[in-house]
């Protein structure tokens, strides 16, 4: 089924080189459709895309995510809807609307501006304030590295998930009568 999207959408591409920090994910318009290769995300905000394109949802991008020969694969069903996804208050949602602005007004050519070894300084510390902002959300110490945020996210879906295997394992098991 092809979507055809009526408005403004976020699409993540389904495989990105390894080499890249950050997924050059973006934004497309009417009338263009999206091709099978990406992922697209509706009625998408700009806070949306700031978690999304953070440092933070990359480290569980690379390490829950597929592969494609070494490349990353990002998925639906994987990455983007078992990621434990913050709440958002007002404060913290205009700061990274903010922030993801500063992002999207320092890129022009997303394929040359995320290689990591031409990535303008200006799209880099936009990042960098971008990823402090998302970390903040997590916790208040900051992350020494990306195993850390991996660690830290896969505590809070542990949590996420106690209660779907507390319910599955107080469920009788049906065996059959000797």
């Amino acid at each position: 089924m092809t979507v055809v999207p009526k408005a403004r959408f976020l699409v993540i591409p389904e495989v990105s080189s390894e080499r890249r920090d950050y997924v050059p994910i973006g934004w497309l318009g009417p009338p263009t459709i999206p091709s099978n290769l990406l992922r697209v995300l509706l009625n998408a905000t700009l806070s949306d895309f700031a978690l999304i394109t953070s440092r933070m949802h990359m480290a569980w991008l690379r390490n829950i995510g597929g592969r494609l020969k070494s490349d990353y694969r990002y998925s639906i069903g994987i990455v983007y809807n078992p990621y434990p996804w913050r709440q958002l208050d007002e404060a913290a949602e205009t700061k990274l609307e903010k922030l993801a602005k500063t992002v999207l007004d320092a890129r022009a050519t997303l394929a040359d501006l995320y290689d990591p070894d031409v990535m303008p300084d200006d799209l880099r510390k936009a990042h960098r304030a971008l990823d402090e902002a998302v970390d903040r959300l997590y916790r208040k110490e900051p992350f020494a590295s990306d195993r850390q945020r991996l660690e830290h996210l896969f505590g809070l879906y542990e949590k996420l998930t106690a209660p779907m295997l507390a319910a599955a394992a107080a469920k009788p098991k049906r065996g059959r009568k000797k």
